[in-house]
């Protein structure tokens, strides 16, 4: 009996935190009901398991990667390409529905399959290999069905949306339990088994005897089945498909695997607690709509609850947020009591006459030239290509080519800059965008404006370079967590500064400096030149700079060398958030005013030409010449995608086949056996 007792204490111990979220999300319907005029009933939880059901279906592919210690980006592009496969191939055949569900969860266990392979067996950062591919099946999803539309069956519907008993028992209720019924055979599994002892020591389950690439692989194949199952629900849900349907549903779906306790730092959690997750998230919105609020406080609502609930799972932890934050004192006091580090050179060995040996450029840059030529190669390649398209190019080619340039590579210098240090900054979309819109309504047309406008959207950036820093290291979060929260964050205070239509234009002073013409070229272009020279400056010859790639050689290193990592990794986002601010400006003036989508087309564009550049992704390697040599390469080839008239989904996949080709040229280490 004493057995059995402490059985149960220690099954409740180890599922508390999906237990809490269940007791919250029933204590929140309960709760949200009260001021509704009618009383919960079998149709609203019918409901509710149908808007949550899609969500959580993805949540549990995400959940069963990062238990691994993986990270997907693709899971919205995955959900969408099944979602537009589902409706435009289905027909009122039982047997054609049959097929294309199961084609549909094959789509998605391939798609995982290619992420696992790369990531497993290649051993690129599953970070970039997934935003990648993310771009990739998102273009594949457009080309397929470019807007929404599609046939779906009221039999199909029916097995997702309807009553698997009438009136008693939801068909949504029973597609979850079905997937969590698979996910409780999978744990009990020796596969299951060989998850968690990846997630938790790598190296000590291989030196056990585990695949650890074999493991990973099918991790993230089933994972890709799970979402493919999100995909048909989605898509049976709506009563249709739509080639956009997933995009929106990244930041959520990590909300949910942290809110159900599995921990991004893998080996730790499960597949039950983040569908709980997923339905108490929703229920948020549900809450939105009950007490008449915007909409657009859903995206504030969905980063908040994600930054909440890592730092909840950091005051649980033993690397907490109170011994963070006097480990950031403790660094500051000892950063203002001693000296500078000063930057210094390797010293070159002597002559045996005792002189000093003068080596050729060539030998000291060596690496430097190796990490730029691929993407200097590839864009002389594209200019051969687009010349024997188009014939003659010509002096507006020239000029197109560098401003476009001009304006990706100050945009590139901060992604470049947060990538040395090993981290990665996903809030560049919005982060343009709300300093855009500021930015426009605060100049409104007036030159004498940008006196003070130009320094107040820099100091916005700022701000939300600081934030995004010190959440990575108070919070303990990744930098892909706290960034892509942020994001959310910046998307819904944008649509509440601009209620939805943004105001005020470009002045002509900075048309004209974005569009003029100095001696053949914009003037942005020559501001360009010096731009360049001074980061260069900045990242290769001053303390600064080589803190940040020590940074990104290894955190523990350059902590026991005396530099203060905590302040150099804020130091690294602020930078990226001032780039992101002063590309905003440059924009407005190359638009002419500021859009609510100005900023949706830079976050690939931003990793790919840092990483074709020759910057590790890893960090610690690269140079921002590289960088502009990669943003050369992207223009080039975005000019010439242009200019052959193909479909804007095309942009999407051949970028996204860039940046993979960037991987697989650059990449590091030995194929996994």
């Amino acid at each position: 009996m004493t057995g059995a007792f402490a059985g149960a204490q220690y099954q409740l111990h180890r599922n508390r935190t999906p237990l809490l979220v269940l007791s919250l999300l029933i204590g929140v319907t309960l709760i949200t009901h009260q001021f509704t005029p009618f009383p919960l009933s079998y149709f609203d939880i019918s409901s509710n398991l149908g808007t949550g059901g899609g969500l959580a279906l993805a949540s549990m592919g995400l959940a069963l990667v990062v238990l691994t210690r993986g990270i997907d980006l693709s899971v919205g592009a995955i959900v969408s390409l099944v979602s537009v496969f589902v409706g435009s191939t289905m027909t009122d055949s039982p047997v054609n529905q049959f097929v294309v569900s199961v084609l549909g969860l094959l789509i998605g266990a391939g798609a995982g399959a290619v992420n696992g392979f790369l990531i497993a067996y290649l051993r690129i950062q599953p970070i970039v290999v997934t935003l990648a591919t993310l771009f990739i099946l998102q273009g594949a999803a457009l080309l397929v069905m470019p807007i929404p539309g599609g046939y779906v069956t009221s039999e199909f519907i029916n097995f997702f949306a309807g009553d698997a008993i009438p009136n008693l028992l939801p068909a949504a209720l029973v597609v979850i339990l079905s997937a969590i019924a698979l996910w409780m055979l999978l744990r009990n599994s020796r596969l299951g088994m060989a998850i968690y002892a990846i997630g938790s020591d790598e190296a000590a389950a291989a030196a056990n005897g585990v695949k650890t690439a074999k493991v990973k692989f099918l991790a993230y194949t089933i994972a890709g089945g799970f979402y493919g199952a999100s995909g048909l629900f989605i898509t049976a849900q709506a009563g249709g498909s739509d080639p956009l349907v997933g995009s929106s549903m990244l930041i959520q779906v990590f909300t949910a695997v942290v809110l159900g306790g599995t921990s991004l730092a893998g080996g730790r959690g499960g597949l039950v607690g983040p569908v709980f997750g997923a339905f108490l998230l929703m229920s948020t919105v549900n809450t939105l709509m009950v007490f008449s609020m915007p909409t657009y406080l859903s995206p504030i609502f969905d980063g908040a609850i994600l930054i909440l609930a890592v730092v909840l799972s950091s005051l649980m932890s033993e690397n907490s947020l109170l011994h963070n934050l006097s480990d950031i004192v403790r660094q500051v006091r000892g950063s203002l009591a001693a000296p500078r580090l000063r930057a210094h050179r390797p010293m070159a060995e002597t002559s045996p006459d005792g002189a000093m040996p003068h080596a050729s450029f060539r030998v000291l840059h060596a690496e430097n030239i190796r990490q730029v030529l691929p993407a200097l190669g590839a864009f002389l390649v594209i200019v051969a290509v687009t010349f024997a398209f188009f014939g003659n190019l010509g002096a507006d080619y020239v000029r197109s080519l560098l401003l476009l340039t001009a304006l990706l590579g100050v945009l590139g210098f901060g992604q470049a800059t947060v990538i040395i240090t090993g981290g990665l900054d996903l809030s560049i979309p919005w982060a343009i965008t709300l300093c855009a819109v500021v930015f426009s309504s605060l100049v409104d047309g007036s030159d004498a404006a940008l006196l003070w406008s130009v320094p107040t959207v820099i100091g916005l950036g700022l701000t939300v370079g600081l934030v995004n820093g010190l959440g990575v290291i108070i919070l303990g979060l990744p930098p892909l967590v706290m960034t892509l929260a942020v994001n959310g964050i910046l998307q819904g205070l944008t649509l509440f500064y601009t209620n939805g239509s943004p105001k005020g234009f470009s002045p002509p002073l900075l048309l004209w400096f974005v569009s003029g013409n100095v001696l053949g070229l914009q003037p942005v272009v020559w501001a360009f030149i010096p731009f360049v020279i001074l980061a260069t400056i900045f990242l290769t010859a001053t303390a600064a700079g080589r803190q940040l790639y020590a940074l990104g050689n290894s955190a523990v290193v350059a902590n026991l060398s005396g530099i203060n990592v905590r302040l150099t990794t804020v130091l690294a986002y602020m930078i990226c958030g001032a780039s992101t601010a002063l590309a905003a400006v440059l924009l407005v003036g190359f638009n002419g005013a500021s859009t609510l989508s100005m900023g949706d087309q830079y976050l690939l564009p931003s990793v790919a030409v840092v990483v074709a550049g020759g910057v590790l992704i890893t960090g610690g390697r690269g140079h921002y010449p590289g960088v502009v040599c990669g943003v050369l390469m992207l223009i080039a080839l975005q000019i010439l995608i242009g200019g052959t008239m193909l479909p804007d989904a095309f942009r999407s996949i051949i970028l996204g086949c860039v940046l993979m080709a960037a991987l697989l040229a650059l990449r590091e280490g030995r194929v996994s056996s």
